[in-house]
């Protein structure tokens, strides 16, 4: 396994200065894209999807619980699984019990939709003790609107903005195989009596949340994943994750 170079301290903290002024740097960059992110234009949202949630069937609207702003996290939980997809998992098993009570400060909403029925959904989320509100779209369009399921035979695929010809350039024709659940992120925003979606972020995009992968982002072996730079640093007995860094 490659490993980074040994020098002494002296030339380790010029390194490390060095680095410190390009991290910064990014974090001016990304607080100006979050910026940007806030000034996104919105969209009404004019279907009316149902869904079937621990109260009954409810629509979009509901799912704000009285609250402006909506994040909503589309889980991979295929009807015909009998589990939520492990990767999503993992990732609600890393956020704090408290994020539900810290977002609802600043009136904000945050639940799971999958397009698993409710029957399968609940046993799950009770075994595994999330107390986020976890909602059913089995009945409804949404997945497939929202580009987080994907069957060519129910409505044509894109994924992360891409449609199937630029999924095919850019090496993920994979997607188009098969039918498929996929991960994702989407923001609403209500004003008076309509909802708008504001901003929805798939594959790589959901890492932005931190999780594990920030933690790991700091080490030397870094996510130990084939495709990161510098490469030998990956435990290839592992499992690797699908390569979303296109």
């Amino acid at each position: 396994m490659a490993l980074p170079q040994v020098v002494s301290h002296e030339e380790w903290l010029v390194a490390r200065r060095e680095l410190l002024a390009r991290e910064k740097e990014a974090t001016r960059a990304r607080d100006a894209l979050n910026a940007d992110r806030r000034r996104l234009p919105m969209v009404a949202v004019e279907k009316d999807y149902r869904f079937e949630g621990p109260d009954g069937e409810a629509g979009l609207d509901a799912l704000f619980g009285g609250h402006r702003q909506l994040i909503l996290q589309h889980v991979m939980f295929d009807p015909s699984w009998d589990e939520a997809c492990q990767s999503c998992s993992a990732g609600l098993e890393e956020m704090s019990p408290g994020l539900v009570a810290h977002l609802a400060v600043r009136d904000t909403a945050f639940v799971l939709v999958s397009r698993a029925p409710l029957a399968k959904i609940e046993p799950y989320r009770e075994r595994r003790g999330w107390p986020y509100p976890w909602y059913s779209s089995s009945d409804s369009d949404f997945n497939f609107d929202f580009h987080v399921s994907m069957d060519a035979a129910v409505a044509p695929v894109e994924y992360n903005y891409r449609d199937g010809g630029a999924l095919e350039q850019a090496g993920q024709g994979w997607l188009l195989e098969e039918p498929m659940e996929m991960p994702g992120y989407s923001c609403f925003l209500r004003d008076g009596g309509t909802v708008f979606h504001t901003y929805s972020t798939f594959a790589r995009g959901t890492e932005q949340l931190g999780g594990a992968y920030a933690f790991l982002d700091m080490t030397a072996l870094g996510r130990q994943e084939e495709w990161e730079e510098p490469r030998g640093r990956a435990d290839l007995t592992r499992p690797a994750m699908p390569n979303f860094a296109q």
